[in-house]
């Protein structure tokens, strides 16, 4: 398996081992120190101690095994879009979503020598994506990594001068980077939503605003979708997201990704999920929680 780059290790050994003592205040995130999931875990749970794993599978892993009590991942961003992979991990996790979170993201280019030296940025996909006109007009060349933090930590192990990271300003101080050039981010309103997952809903009441993410599988017939869509328009049920995506080799087999306003039980969202299961081979609820953001 993959670990982190060795300037990582012993912080990540000191923030494994304080969660160990106290698991029900755990929240796993994939990346290494200083990575926006934590500051995004910071931000939702200021008591709560942060467990970095190196990859989604082993965030979401450290929650059904009992050492987290929940997961803070990331699933979509407003200028690169779906976060690879989520909507596989999600449902396949048995997990639930509980609470959404929006962390503003910036970036800071970060290393070892001059700004006029840097050859090459490495980071996450996704940062490199959010930061693609920035690079681009400075002749820098992207290259992927599994995380931001985890880059900065890379760099320190690699020793180049003209590599350098891509990550949160924080992880310039953590493994000791210079801070060559900030606000990378192509767009100012740069916003990253993160999900909570849990084994279980918490035992609370829900207020008024409440999302409901859900998946399905439309039927192989002409206008399956359309006619499934249609009792959210007839009940008037807010649908603030819709995703399609393809699962294995088949491309007739279409799965969608969805996030309505309101909760199951109102008879309004009840009354066109059944429509949407009439039209569906099959439809599953990921979970009802607050609204962390007004949509619209």
């Amino acid at each position: 398996m993959q670990n982190y780059p060795a300037p990582a290790l012993p912080i990540v050994a000191a923030m494994t081992a304080a969660a160990a003592d106290a698991p029900e205040r755990t929240v796993s995130f994939q990346g290494a120190p200083g990575a926006n999931s934590q500051i995004a875990i910071e931000q939702a749970f200021p008591d709560a101690l942060p467990l970095p794993c190196f990859a989604f599978e082993d965030a979401i892993d450290a929650v059904k095994e009992g050492r987290a009590d929940c997961a803070m991942i990331p699933i979509e961003n407003s200028l690169h879009g779906r976060v690879a992979d989520i909507h596989f991990l999600l449902p396949e996790s048995g997990l639930i979503i509980t609470g959404e979170h929006f962390l503003p993201i910036r970036y800071a280019l970060m290393g070892m020598g001059p700004l006029s030296g840097v050859k090459q940025a490495t980071s996450h996909p996704q940062a490199l994506g959010q930061c693609r006109h920035w690079l681009r007009a400075r002749g820098i060349q992207p290259v992927p990594y599994s995380d931001t933090a985890g880059a900065a930590a890379l760099v320190v192990e690699g020793g180049d001068a003209s590599v350098a990271a891509i990550a949160p300003p924080r992880a310039a101080a953590i493994y000791g980077l210079d801070i060559l050039a900030e606000s990378l981010e192509d767009s100012d309103d740069n916003m990253t939503r993160f999900v909570i997952l849990a084994r279980e809903a918490p035992a609370r009441t829900l207020p008024d605003d409440v999302m409901t993410t859900l998946i399905f599988e439309v039927k192989n017939v002409p206008a399956a979708l359309y006619k499934a869509m249609g009792g959210f328009a007839t009940n008037g049920v807010n649908m603030t997201k819709l995703e399609s995506y393809q699962r294995g080799a088949s491309f007739s087999a279409t799965e969608f990704f969805a996030d309505i306003e309101g909760h199951p039980d109102d008879p309004a969202v009840a009354r066109a999920l059944e429509e949407l299961a009439f039209h569906s081979k099959w439809v599953r609820v990921l979970g009802t929680y607050p609204t962390a953001m007004k949509r619209g």
